[in-house]
């Protein structure tokens, strides 16, 4: 008997009740429609598919840019005991194929996808035969050309949907403008429009900008006064480490995280800062996808970011408990000059783009005409060095070299040790009995991992060296002898950016750049980048307001809590009233520090509402901090 979606909600994921728009977004995905879910960061969107996934046969497909994400959910899954697996460039091609085959024998319920797998003819040859019920897209605004992070491998699902058939979409993003919303469906091939779309508003975040040229004071000053766990955003990796020290110099818990980090560094801050062992982490934007941690008090962008969507997708990590959150945007005049010419470096010159090209084939050997699908792993900085080229400009080459559909680039990668035995059993033992030096060390991996026939494992060589009492390099040896001698398929650990061609490798002059496409996604950035400049310059219009207006959600209701609007609500009030109710609240606070709850009820000639919000404008205008057991003290230095 099959379980309701109440059911499998409860017994897999343990909750009781679906978010808002969640059970819409299912039933609409289990009666067999082509379905755009919208949910804001934090909203819950792989429950949407896992769910309807779990309750129906077959198998559900998972498309996803990102390794790290895809890694993640297929760990939350099988600790879910919900079988799962994934396909994604830097596995070798013989792990590929076996991972193809046990999908197509039933052996999974889910299968993660990034989007370049789709090119792949082992692939596509053996898509028809997987049972695919339910094709799920994640970050579904990368087909589109209009938006904030174009990934042209996701064109291929269209084609790819001719080979399912009747199988429905599910597309799945957390913001998107409405030309954005009407490109992905017709770039996924809806049978007619279907959009769910929860509102973006967020209304116990207080979006804050503030103007500044003393952004280091104003950050310390912003983490002392609101307590709690948050984050830092800045544009670059040497930033991260500078403003973490600076924040540990001045007392308070902070650590740094860019993708360019060694991955248990990674995982180590990451825990840290979760469990709260951290309070603050000053990050690039590699930090936070896919990361749920509820309470989280505050995050501060030191610098202006490139577009409202990153903004609104960063910002929106803070609050997911409900409780209120501060959204503090440091801003001043050189910002915008700043941030106009980093969009000027990231579309490098055509004739740059294709050196960069050029310099990537002698560095791994490739000559014209070489048909590769296999990932290289990829050192910048080596890289950098050896061809005497520009950071700032082979890092944005690369990139527009990815959306021209030349190579596939991970910016952060990942991958275990792994190990497979390639004979079988029978075979396996003639060997043990025929060669007896090898026999203890075979017995030792047989014993430490179930499964080694049938699938890759990932092992340890540290903790199984300690096992024969040898050190890590012997046992390294001897798995690749058994490299050598046929018997298993060994795969040393990963822990570097990894390229892929994705096409034949052609000489750089014939490079297509596809000019126009590039020129047009030029004109989109620099709008984009407008609209963020119009949000920090805004003084009259409610934040919230503005960000939910970019998406095309209008209607709302001023916040009441953003700076704006918190200045307008000190303006709205007589003078005498508000000059009255802030010499009561210093003459208070003086002798003593409050909760605002009772500094409020301290003052009952004044109607509560007033009153607080004379509180607002005051922490924000500095004239009131908070101690740290949250009262409310006069601020002496102002």
């Amino acid at each position: 008997m099959k379980l309701s979606i109440h059911e499998i909600l409860k017994q897999y994921w343990g909750y009781n009740n679906f978010r808002p728009l969640q059970e819409d977004i299912i039933n609409s995905a289990l009666a067999g429609n082509d379905t755009l879910a919208l949910l804001p960061t934090g909203g819950g969107k792989s429950i949407c598919f896992q769910v309807p996934a779990m309750a129906k046969d077959g198998l559900c497909l998972v498309i996803s840019p990102l390794i790290a994400l895809i890694k993640d959910q297929v760990e939350q899954l099988q600790k879910r005991d919900i079988p799962a697996a994934a396909l994604y460039s830097g596995m070798s091609m013989r792990e590929q194929l076996l991972t193809i085959e046990n999908a197509q024998n039933g052996a999974y319920k889910f299968l993660y996808l990034s989007p370049e797998r789709l090119k792949t003819q082992a692939f596509r040859d053996r898509l028809p035969y997987l049972n695919c019920t339910l094709l799920a897209i994640d970050e579904a605004h990368c087909i589109s050309q209009w938006g904030y992070d174009f990934r042209p491998e996701y064109l291929m699902i269209a084609e790819a949907r001719e080979l399912l058939k009747n199988v429905p979409v599910l597309a799945l993003t957390a913001s998107a403008t409405e030309k954005v919303i009407g490109d992905i469906q017709d770039k996924l091939g809806f049978k007619k429009r279907n959009v769910f779309n929860k509102s973006f508003t967020r209304s116990n975040l207080s979006y804050v900008v503030n103007y500044t040229e003393q952004k280091l004071e104003r950050m310390i000053h912003i983490l002392n006064r609101v307590k709690g766990s948050g984050l830092v955003y800045v544009r670059n990796r040497r930033q991260t480490q500078e403003l973490a020290m600076y924040l540990r110099k001045n007392r308070i818990s902070a650590d740094y995280y860019h993708a360019g980090l060694p991955h248990l560094m990674r995982t180590k801050k990451q825990e840290d800062w979760i469990e709260n062992r951290t309070r603050i982490i000053v990050c690039t934007n590699a930090f936070g996808m896919g990361i749920d941690k509820p309470d989280v008090r505050v995050v501060v962008h030191y610098e202006m970011p490139e577009s409202l969507e990153s903004y609104y997708q960063e910002a929106g990590r803070a609050g997911r408990d409900g409780n209120r959150a501060y959204c503090v945007l440091l801003h001043h005049e050189g910002d915008e000059q700043t941030a106009q010419h980093k969009l000027a470096l990231s579309f490098p010159q055509e004739e740059e783009i294709k050196r960069v090209y050029q310099a990537l084939c002698n560095y791994y050997s490739l000559p014209v005409g070489a048909l590769l699908d296999r990932s290289f792993d990829f050192d910048l900085a080596e890289f950098v060095q050896r061809f005497n080229l520009n950071t700032q400009v082979v890092y944005p080459a690369l990139k527009l070299l990815q959306q021209c559909n030349l190579i596939a680039l991970n910016e952060s990668f990942f991958e275990p040790s792994k190990f497979k035995f390639t004979v079988n059993h029978a075979e396996l033992y003639k060997f043990q009995v025929e060669h007896e030096k090898y026999d203890e060390l075979i017995k030792i991996l047989l014993r430490s991992h179930g499964g080694m026939f049938d699938s890759y494992v990932q092992i340890n060589e540290q903790q199984l060296a300690k096992r024969i009492d040898k050190d890590a390099k012997f046992l390294v040896q001897f798995l690749y002898q058994l490299n050598k001698l046929e018997l298993a398929d060994y795969q040393p650990q990963k822990d570097k950016p990894q390229i892929t061609f994705t096409t034949q490798r052609i000489a750089a002059e014939l490079i297509d750049l596809r000019a126009a496409l590039i020129n047009q996604r030029k004109e989109v950035a620099h709008e984009k980048l407008q609209a963020i400049i119009n949000y920090a310059n805004n003084k009259n219009r409610c934040r919230s307001k503005l960000i939910v207006e970019y998406f095309n959600e209008f209607g709302s209701e001023d916040c009441g809590v953003c700076d704006v609007c918190l200045n307008k609500l000190k303006g709205d009030f007589k003078t005498t009233e508000s000059d009255a109710i802030e010499e009561k609240l210093q003459l208070l606070l003086i002798q003593k520090p409050l909760h605002v709850t009772d500094a409020v009820k301290a003052i009952p000639e004044y109607q509560p509402e007033k009153v607080t919000t004379i509180i607002r404008y005051l922490l924000d205008n500095d004239k009131l901090r908070y101690n740290n057991e949250h009262q409310l003290i006069w601020n002496s230095i102002k």
